[in-house]
């Protein structure tokens, strides 16, 4: 018997069984089709699926970065110099990276304002798998809605290109941030060659924790290996001669270097206390450690203390103070007086 009482034969029955499978995987398929149509779509954004999107994009760029590498197939060449004259070099890391974060990101939300620091007009189909990873879903509540005009995406392909092709790549990450309405509150730094994801949401949790302890004392303070001279006297004239000073490459590191590291990551990390940099940085740089800080009580600013906004050009001018774990003004009222514009 059929479930309306009408007797079947067995043909007739092997086809209304094939039948209602049909309409049943048609149902299911087309709520998956009506999901992601929607992402496409809409003028609202969920903060927890694009946290998701984020991940997988800087996951998949940092994949590619490595494979370059791995294949030593770089291709480097010059896309300019800096604003101190030191030449900013492009690989094909960085453009195999770009077109797997970028498109992964504007395939899933064409609306989305994303900027990257490189740019080209090679298209990727890749599409988000539209899986959240466990971690997330248990910190991070579903429902984060903002309208999708007041978010900012902010991507770096390959930070530290400059060690990258040196081979220094323990400084190499992939970052992705989201700001909303000029506040980041959505940050991810890959590191390609540990395979480790760090990620932070404002309000909501991190897979990472500060250290337990800190000294803003007498600070240890991690820069930038690209312009060390001045920074260093510059930090020296704030805590002392004795201060202890990193050198390393990469504002994605730097900023891992403040936080309690994986043990699997720890191998040549640096453990700083404070990260400063005194003269012109991307935003796309720092974007990303600005909301991963913020996410767990810390803080990035100007040298000044201003808040740096994340919705505008992406050229920070101010300079940079970022800290966790620490009292930020503290440090700031030990900071002479510098005004990077004039350096």
């Amino acid at each position: 018997m059929s479930p309306m009482g009408i007797r079947l034969s067995p043909l007739g029955a092997a086809v209304f069984c094939l039948l209602a499978v049909g309409v049943i995987y048609h149902l299911y398929a087309g709520v998956i089709s009506n999901r992601y149509a929607a992402f496409r779509g809409r003028r609202t954004v969920d903060l927890r699926d694009l946290l998701a999107v984020s991940v997988e994009a800087a996951v998949l760029g940092g994949k590619e970065v490595k494979a370059v590498r791995d294949e030593n197939n770089l291709e480097e060449k010059s896309k300019g110099k800096t604003r101190e004259g030191a030449s900013e070099p492009l690989t094909m890391g960085d453009l195999q990276s770009h077109r797997k974060m970028y498109n992964l990101l504007k395939n899933t939300y064409p609306g989305l304002t994303v900027n990257s620091e490189e740019h080209d007009n090679v298209e990727d189909k890749a599409t988000w798998s539209q899986q959240i990873p466990r971690d997330i879903l248990d910190k991070v509540e579903e429902g984060k809605i903002v309208p999708a005009d007041s978010v900012t995406v902010w991507i770096d392909p390959l930070d530290a290109t400059q060690e990258y092709t040196e081979n220094l790549v323990k400084y190499v990450t992939t970052m992705v941030c989201v700001a909303v309405d000029g506040k980041p509150i959505i940050g991810v730094i890959h590191q390609p060659f540990t395979g480790f994801t760090a990620w932070g949401f404002v309000g909501q949790g991190s897979n990472m924790q500060p250290r337990s302890s800190y000294n803003v004392n007498h600070p240890t303070v991690i820069i930038s290996r690209s312009h060390s001279g001045q920074v260093e006297s510059y930090v020296r004239g704030a805590f002392g001669n004795s201060t202890t000073v990193f050198l390393a490459g990469g504002a994605g590191y730097k900023v891992l270097s403040l936080l309690d590291m994986p043990s699997s990551t720890t191998e040549d990390m640096s453990k700083a206390d404070a990260y400063i940099h005194i003269t012109f940085i991307k935003k796309w740089d720092i974007c990303a450690g600005a909301a991963l800080l913020n996410a767990l009580g810390g803080e990035m600013t100007t040298l000044k203390g201003e808040r740096i906004d994340y919705s505008d050009t992406p050229l920070n001018k101010e300079g940079l103070v970022a800290s966790v774990g620490v009292d930020h003004k503290a440090l700031l009222d030990k900071l002479p007086e510098w005004d990077p514009v004039k350096h």
